[in-house]
């Protein structure tokens, strides 16, 4: 099977080894003339950065750069891009980078001609409404991890770091204009980051195909997520330069974004408050509380998992899938919990409230509340 194609679902992608070449194209293909590319810190200096920027360069669209964007980006890192973007008189983004890098980016461009604060655009009923859409420039997106799927995502998520919350900024045009899904790009990711990163493409599936609301898409999508990431995930953390590995686990991360449009859970309900305070990685966190989630929504979805456990190729049913998440955790040398994670003398009644007001909570089979939502966080201690 040739790993190439040119693909219009949900956006304009073109898929496969070397692609990067068409940066300079692709930029033009929508529009911007002076992209800044916007990364983050550890991949600023590294080559698969700077040969993208030469190639920029040498489409005669010069090689602006922007890296402040943390871990968990914060709206401080998105002013201080504004700053810069606005200074260059620049047109649109190259979002380049791994989830952090992306949503930056990609809320970078979305604030470009705004006149609100950011968070007054938060995936709340209709606040997207409140944007000035003719205000939102252009998007070309690189992702170069295979997990949070970003690139093909509308909405961004950052961390309000006055109040220590991530919040999800929502709009139909923050989804990227293009996308470079090169697998090239991915193989010199740490083994740590390669398990982490395609374990946020797990847990997108997972509680894509868990979520009880209608969307038989997704679904489809969902699942065969799960089944690329079971088979490839194992093959990209033992063997980095393992291109097909990389190539199915790109395409894996952009499916688990694409199917949570049918909703998300309590994975996530819980990974974004833990994230904002702990400043842990976003898809590592998703990994350690899995299991527990999968517990906690046991009698909502047994029957369910057991269908995607013998797709996947598990045997055992729900036990089975269940026992494969930990062994996928063990072999990837995921913390066991979120003590081991980092998370000490949490202030459980205040990650519960957050948890409870995350989005996620809507697609998560079990309702949350106060109680089973701490009771929850505890076992996952």
């Amino acid at each position: 099977m040739q790993l190439t194609g040119n693909w219009h679902y949900p956006t304009p992608i073109r898929f496969g080894a070397g692609r990067i070449g068409e940066i300079a194209d692709a930029c033009r293909a929508v529009g911007i003339e002076k992209p800044l590319l916007v990364t983050d810190k550890g991949l600023a200096d590294l080559p698969i950065t700077h040969s993208t920027l030469d190639l920029l360069h040498a489409g005669g669209l010069g090689r602006q750069v922007f890296c402040d964007v943390d871990m968990n980006p914060t709206g401080q890192n998105l002013d201080a891009g504004l700053a810069v973007y606005r200074a260059g008189a620049h047109d649109g983004v190259v979002a380049f980078g791994g989830g952090s890098a992306l949503d930056l980016g990609k809320a970078l461009a979305f604030m470009a001609g705004q006149t609100r604060p950011v968070w007054d655009f938060e995936d709340v009923d209709d606040w997207w409404a409140r944007a000035d859409a003719d205000g939102i420039d252009p998007i070309v997106a690189v992702p170069t991890t295979a997990g949070t799927g970003s690139e093909v995502g509308r909405a961004s998520v950052l961390t309000n770091a006055d109040t220590r919350e991530k919040k999800i900024i929502f709009h139909p045009k923050i989804l990227p204009a293009l996308v470079i899904c090169d697998p090239e790009l991915t193989v010199g990711m740490p083994a740590s980051i390669t398990a982490g990163t395609g374990m946020d493409a797990f847990a997108h599936c997972l509680e894509a195909f868990s979520s009880p609301h209608y969307h038989p898409m997704s679904q489809g999508i969902a699942l065969e997520g799960m089944r690329l990431v079971n088979e490839y995930l194992p093959r990209a953390f033992e063997n980095g330069a393992d291109l097909e590995a990389r190539a199915h686990m790109m395409s894996a991360a952009a499916m688990g974004a694409t199917a949570f449009q049918k909703g998300l859970g309590a994975i996530h309900a819980l990974s974004h408050p833990i994230g904002a305070v702990y400043n842990t990685h976003h898809g590592t966190t998703n990994a350690v509380v899995m299991q527990s989630v999968l517990s906690f929504n046991r009698g909502a979805i047994e029957a369910k998992i057991a269908t995607a456990a013998a797709y996947l190729g598990i045997e055992g049913g729900f036990d089975g899938f269940h026992a494969r998440v930990g062994e996928l955790n063990r072999l990837f040398q995921i913390p066991a919990n979120l003590t081991d994670l980092g998370v000490l003398n949490p202030d459980l009644q205040a990650l519960t409230a957050s948890a409870l007001a995350d989005p996620s909570t809507g697609g998560n089979p079990v309702i949350m509340n106060a109680d089973n939502t701490q009771a929850l966080l505890e076992a996952c201690l």
